[in-house]
């Protein structure tokens, strides 16, 4: 499964810092944070999706306290 999140990080950097945690999170197939449109990007197996974006919005917090992920 596919889906696109409202993602507002500060700047490219810490998108760039997001992006390579959450492609290290199990389950993850792939993932895009993009600065610009403030989009995450979130491709994982269907049957896991809702676990592996539990794991995802903990990651983000950790790695950038300020992030917003709208679910």
């Amino acid at each position: 499964m596919k889906k696109k999140f409202n993602c507002e990080v500060d700047c490219a950097n810490c998108a760039a810092k997001l992006e390579d945690a959450i492609k290290k999170i199990e389950g993850v197939d792939d993932a895009k944070v993009n600065f610009l449109t403030q989009k995450l990007t979130l491709v994982a197996a269907d049957e896991i999706f809702e676990s592996v974006l539990e794991e995802v919005l903990k990651t983000a917090k950790r790695i950038e306290p300020d992030t917003v992920i709208e679910v």
